[in-house]
């Protein structure tokens, strides 16, 4: 055999050898889960989606995501105090009780503002701006956050690791970046897809993407 044709066999053994043990690992592993990649985006309450798109709007589903919530077609632009805004931001349904902005961190440089991390629906005393849709405009006095990490789980799934909702765990990751992300919330609902959800920033830094899997480590 000469050397192209080692060098390809090499090369085919390596891959196999890889697809096996990924797909071995993510099929047998109770405490691996996959990467759920979240963009910016908002929640609407109804009063604030009547504002935005027109008195008794309804989103229009795009994209099916977990249990009754989806990715719509209706988009938004977020406009900071600095004027500097960010366009077509999708709107997340159904309808919230009240409006929630989930952004980045890189995204506060463009935007000029500071949002605490918190979880999601935490939103008491967080940071301000201003949402503009194709009918009309709010000023968000609170409202805008950083989601913190967090994995949603089914019952069946997190009483498997003797975890329950709003426990925290450490997450490994494995790959071209390998790291580790201290107290991720852990999420469970009926609902749920096992699923754990960062980020475009700690995407970026981890070198992760949608449907990697990491090792959940229990306390």
């Amino acid at each position: 055999m000469d050397d192209i044709n080692v060098i390809k066999q090499v090369i085919r053994d390596t891959v196999e050898s890889m697809n096996i043990t990924v797909g071995n690992r993510a099929d047998t592993k109770d405490d691996y889960v996959k990467i759920g990649v979240s963009q910016r985006h908002i929640h609407l309450s109804r009063a604030d989606l009547d504002i935005l798109f027109g008195e008794g709007y309804e989103l229009t589903p795009k994209k099916v995501l977990m249990g009754k919530e989806f990715a719509s077609n209706e988009v938004v632009t977020l406009v900071g105090p600095s004027l500097k805004a960010i366009e077509n931001v999708r709107v997340l349904g159904p309808v919230r009780k009240n409006t929630q902005v989930e952004i980045s961190r890189t995204d506060t440089f463009v935007l000029k503002v500071s949002p605490p991390v918190r979880p999601s629906g935490e939103i008491k005393g967080s940071e301000k701006l201003v949402v503009v849709g194709p009918k009309g405009s709010i000023y968000l006095k609170e409202g805008v956050i950083i989601a913190n990490r967090h994995i949603h789980l089914t019952p069946e799934f997190a009483a498997n690791l003797n975890l329950k909702d709003n426990d925290y765990v450490d997450v490994v990751i494995d790959g071209v970046k390998p790291t580790k992300f201290y107290d991720v919330q852990i999420r469970v609902r009926e609902d749920f897809n096992v699923e754990m959800h960062i980020d475009t920033d700690d995407a970026n830094s981890s070198g992760l993407k949608n449907g990697d899997v990491v090792h959940i480590l229990t306390k």
